[in-house]
């Protein structure tokens, strides 16, 4: 498992270089390959394509280490994580953040964020949710994944402009406060 896990990290590294310089739907496996070293059955042997890859370093490098902080209710520290942990590798995250389509990095942040905010929300809630008005846990979580997936989305393609800090409490003002609320403020 161990060595698994260094192959793994190997070819996101060199994944990660390639596509500083080179977009990442024209990157190839052997690009990939060669630059970490290793053959390409070896590449196979751990991801199906690059865009597999490109979810194990989302999930590894962005949305696992908040699990910790979403487990212990730190939403807001966890908000922030995930922006510092984008920001650590600016240059990385803002050309994967333009990538459209089905191995978007929208469509791979919202699928991996609704399994947390899921688990989070099933521990905390669980049945009593049931009772109210409808709501489920599945549309609650998939409600939060693409609000917080379309702020991520929106920071990267706005040059990671604001710090991870305010982008957190924007994120938590929008979600606390109704659309009323917050238009009667800005009047």
């Amino acid at each position: 498992m161990r060595h698994r896990n260094n192959v793994d990290r190997l070819l996101a590294e060199s994944f990660k270089e390639l596509a500083c310089t080179t977009p990442i739907d024209k990157i190839t496996i052997k690009e990939i390959t060669d630059k970490a070293g290793v053959i390409r059955p070896t590449f196979y042997n751990h991801f199906q394509d690059k865009y597999e890859l490109l979810e194990y370093i989302i999930r590894t490098e962005i949305l696992d280490p908040v699990i910790p902080l979403m487990q212990e209710g730190s939403l807001q520290e966890a908000l922030i994580m995930i922006f510092t942990n984008l920001q650590k590798d600016k240059s990385f995250y803002k050309k994967v953040g333009r990538l459209e389509g089905q191995d978007s990095c929208e469509s791979i942040t919202r699928k991996f964020i609704k399994e947390i905010l899921y688990t989070f929300i099933n521990r905390k809630a669980g049945s009593k949710i049931a009772a109210k008005k409808g709501l489920t846990v599945d549309l609650i979580a998939e409600y939060f994944a693409q609000s917080m997936t379309f702020v991520v989305i929106s920071w990267l393609k706005l040059n990671m402009s604001l710090s991870p800090v305010q982008m957190a409490d924007i994120f938590h003002y929008m979600t606390s406060h109704s659309i009323d609320d917050i238009i009667a403020e800005m009047q």
